[in-house]
Protein backbone atom coordinates (compact mmCIF):
# COMPACT_ATOMS: atom_id res chain seq x y z
CA UNK A 1 0.00 0.00 0.00
CA UNK A 2 1.61 3.38 -0.55
CA UNK A 3 -0.24 6.30 0.95
CA UNK A 4 -3.41 6.58 2.73
CA UNK A 5 -6.57 8.54 1.90
CA UNK A 6 -9.86 9.12 4.40
CA UNK A 7 -13.10 6.96 3.07
CA UNK A 8 -16.38 7.06 4.43
CA UNK A 9 -16.03 5.74 7.83
CA UNK A 10 -18.04 2.10 8.29
CA UNK A 11 -18.39 1.55 11.82
CA UNK A 12 -19.51 -2.06 11.82
CA UNK A 13 -19.20 -5.16 9.33
CA UNK A 14 -23.50 -4.24 8.89
CA UNK A 15 -22.30 -1.29 7.45
CA UNK A 16 -19.24 -2.20 5.02
CA UNK A 17 -22.17 -4.93 3.63
CA UNK A 18 -24.69 -2.06 2.90
CA UNK A 19 -21.88 -0.26 1.00
CA UNK A 20 -20.45 -3.77 -1.35
CA UNK A 21 -24.67 -4.32 -1.70
CA UNK A 22 -24.66 -0.46 -2.74
CA UNK A 23 -22.12 -1.41 -5.43
CA UNK A 24 -23.48 -4.49 -6.66
CA UNK A 25 -26.00 -2.76 -7.54
CA UNK A 26 -24.45 -0.04 -9.60
CA UNK A 27 -22.59 -2.39 -11.30
CA UNK A 28 -25.49 -5.27 -11.89
CA UNK A 29 -23.71 -7.57 -9.72
CA UNK A 30 -25.34 -10.53 -7.62
CA UNK A 31 -24.15 -10.64 -4.18
CA UNK A 32 -24.37 -13.12 -1.42
CA UNK A 33 -23.61 -12.31 2.43
CA UNK A 34 -23.23 -15.33 4.56
CA UNK A 35 -22.94 -13.59 8.69
CA UNK A 36 -20.83 -15.24 11.22
CA UNK A 37 -21.89 -13.35 14.62
CA UNK A 38 -20.56 -14.04 17.67
CA UNK A 39 -16.97 -15.09 19.40
CA UNK A 40 -17.45 -18.55 19.06
CA UNK A 41 -18.28 -18.66 15.13
CA UNK A 42 -16.14 -16.30 13.97
CA UNK A 43 -12.77 -17.31 12.16
CA UNK A 44 -9.63 -14.99 14.54
CA UNK A 45 -11.66 -16.12 17.42
CA UNK A 46 -10.25 -19.59 17.61
CA UNK A 47 -9.39 -19.62 21.86
CA UNK A 48 -13.01 -18.76 22.21
CA UNK A 49 -14.70 -21.38 24.20
CA UNK A 50 -17.36 -23.53 22.95
CA UNK A 51 -20.98 -21.44 22.75
CA UNK A 52 -18.91 -18.12 23.83
CA UNK A 53 -20.55 -15.24 22.36
CA UNK A 54 -19.20 -12.44 23.57
CA UNK A 55 -15.74 -10.33 23.39
CA UNK A 56 -14.04 -10.25 26.64
CA UNK A 57 -15.11 -6.70 26.46
CA UNK A 58 -18.46 -7.68 26.28
CA UNK A 59 -18.94 -7.19 22.72
CA UNK A 60 -20.43 -8.96 19.97
CA UNK A 61 -17.92 -10.25 16.64
CA UNK A 62 -19.50 -9.89 13.73
CA UNK A 63 -17.76 -11.35 10.68
CA UNK A 64 -19.47 -11.63 6.96
CA UNK A 65 -18.49 -13.43 4.15
CA UNK A 66 -19.40 -12.01 0.88
CA UNK A 67 -19.18 -13.72 -2.85
CA UNK A 68 -19.96 -11.44 -5.62
CA UNK A 69 -21.40 -12.66 -8.85
CA UNK A 70 -19.51 -11.32 -12.71
CA UNK A 71 -16.33 -10.75 -13.95
CA UNK A 72 -14.02 -10.95 -11.79
CA UNK A 73 -14.46 -13.42 -9.35
CA UNK A 74 -14.48 -11.54 -6.00
CA UNK A 75 -15.30 -12.09 -2.16
CA UNK A 76 -14.71 -10.03 0.56
CA UNK A 77 -13.97 -11.46 4.31
CA UNK A 78 -14.59 -8.51 6.42
CA UNK A 79 -13.29 -9.24 10.12
CA UNK A 80 -14.77 -7.51 13.15
CA UNK A 81 -10.87 -5.72 13.77
CA UNK A 82 -11.85 -3.66 10.71
CA UNK A 83 -10.20 -5.02 7.64
CA UNK A 84 -10.84 -7.24 5.45
CA UNK A 85 -9.80 -9.96 3.10
CA UNK A 86 -10.45 -8.94 -0.43
CA UNK A 87 -9.45 -12.30 -3.11
CA UNK A 88 -10.03 -11.08 -6.91
CA UNK A 89 -9.60 -14.02 -9.45
CA UNK A 90 -7.70 -15.77 -6.56
CA UNK A 91 -5.07 -13.40 -6.01
CA UNK A 92 -5.47 -12.42 -2.29
CA UNK A 93 -5.13 -9.16 -0.61
CA UNK A 94 -4.90 -9.13 3.04
CA UNK A 95 -5.65 -6.50 5.61
CA UNK A 96 -7.16 -4.05 3.61
CA UNK A 97 -9.23 -1.56 5.84
CA UNK A 98 -12.96 -2.11 6.10
CA UNK A 99 -13.36 1.88 4.90
CA UNK A 100 -11.43 1.36 1.97
CA UNK A 101 -13.34 -2.18 0.48
CA UNK A 102 -16.05 0.54 -0.95
CA UNK A 103 -12.81 2.29 -3.06
CA UNK A 104 -10.82 -0.79 -4.16
CA UNK A 105 -14.51 -2.50 -5.62
CA UNK A 106 -15.33 0.63 -7.43
CA UNK A 107 -11.36 0.75 -8.77
CA UNK A 108 -12.10 -2.77 -9.26
CA UNK A 109 -15.21 -2.92 -11.48
CA UNK A 110 -14.50 0.95 -12.38
CA UNK A 111 -11.12 -0.41 -14.75
CA UNK A 112 -8.82 1.33 -12.67
CA UNK A 113 -6.83 -2.20 -11.98
CA UNK A 114 -4.34 -4.02 -14.27
CA UNK A 115 -1.31 -6.52 -14.23
CA UNK A 116 1.85 -5.53 -14.49
CA UNK A 117 5.02 -8.03 -14.93
CA UNK A 118 8.24 -7.74 -14.80
CA UNK A 119 11.20 -9.87 -16.35
CA UNK A 120 13.96 -9.86 -13.17
CA UNK A 121 12.84 -10.80 -11.04
CA UNK A 122 9.65 -12.88 -13.15
CA UNK A 123 6.38 -11.77 -11.66
CA UNK A 124 3.13 -10.42 -12.65
CA UNK A 125 0.94 -8.11 -9.90
CA UNK A 126 -2.36 -7.25 -9.72
CA UNK A 127 -2.92 -3.22 -8.59
CA UNK A 128 -5.51 -1.59 -7.92
CA UNK A 129 -5.04 1.98 -7.09
CA UNK A 130 -7.73 3.71 -5.13
CA UNK A 131 -8.31 7.60 -5.01
CA UNK A 132 -6.13 9.60 -2.83
CA UNK A 133 -2.46 8.07 -4.38
CA UNK A 134 -3.28 5.13 -2.50
CA UNK A 135 -2.53 1.59 -3.92
CA UNK A 136 -3.05 -1.82 -3.02
CA UNK A 137 -0.84 -4.56 -5.27
CA UNK A 138 -0.58 -8.40 -4.90
CA UNK A 139 1.90 -11.11 -6.31
CA UNK A 140 -0.35 -13.49 -9.28
CA UNK A 141 0.50 -16.73 -8.20
CA UNK A 142 1.03 -19.25 -11.06
CA UNK A 143 1.30 -17.23 -13.80
CA UNK A 144 1.05 -20.00 -16.48
CA UNK A 145 -2.85 -20.20 -16.19
CA UNK A 146 -3.98 -16.52 -15.72
CA UNK A 147 -8.04 -16.01 -15.96
CA UNK A 148 -9.53 -14.35 -18.98
CA UNK A 149 -9.95 -10.92 -16.83
CA UNK A 150 -6.39 -11.37 -15.65
CA UNK A 151 -4.80 -11.13 -18.91
CA UNK A 152 -7.48 -8.59 -20.47
CA UNK A 153 -6.52 -6.21 -17.96
CA UNK A 154 -2.31 -6.31 -18.93
CA UNK A 155 -0.66 -3.52 -18.99
CA UNK A 156 3.11 -2.89 -20.16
Amino acid sequence: MIGVMEHAHLPTTEAAVTAIRAIATEYALEVSVTDDIGADQTSRRTSAGVFTVLDADGSLPHEAFVELGGSPSVSVLLFPEDDAKITVDGVDFHDVPRDSVPAFLRSLYGGLAYTKGRVFPPGLRLVVPLPGDETYQELVAGMIRLTPWLSRIMRD
